[in-house]
């Protein structure tokens, strides 16, 4: 992928993932790395941080004869998950008008032209 994640919207994208059920931190990984080109070892220190906020919180639990550790979601974090929801749409917003430019061109100059005739 051509464009980097910075570390709000690597926050953003984990808590959406351990929104949807709680996640062992190997599959949480996998998953985000089938979408973005990431490694492992940069997704440890961002479970670590968000856990630090308590926007997530660990347990234990059983498999295999070992303990795999998992991520569920806390409240605080399904409200900072809102909030970055939220950011997001805007966000892509303004970046789809850039991206889109030349539509607001044109459809500026349609409009003075409009203005002229009237």
């Amino acid at each position: 992928m051509t464009y980097q994640l910075n570390a709000p919207l690597l926050d953003a994208c984990v808590l959406g993932i351990v929104a949807h059920e709680d996640s062992y931190g190997y599959t949480l990984t996998q998953k985000v790395r089938e979408l973005v080109d990431i490694s492992e070892s940069t997704l440890y220190p961002v479970l670590r941080r968000l856990q630090k906020q308590q926007f997530l919180e660990t347990y234990d639990k059983p498999f295999q004869g070992r303990n795999r550790r998992y991520y569920r979601i806390t409240e605080a974090g399904n409200q900072q998950l809102a909030y970055f929801r939220t950011e997001w749409l805007e966000y892509k917003d303004k970046i789809d008008e850039l991206l889109n430019a030349s539509n607001i061109e044109k459809n500026s100059g349609e409009e003075t032209q409009k203005e002229g005739e009237e």
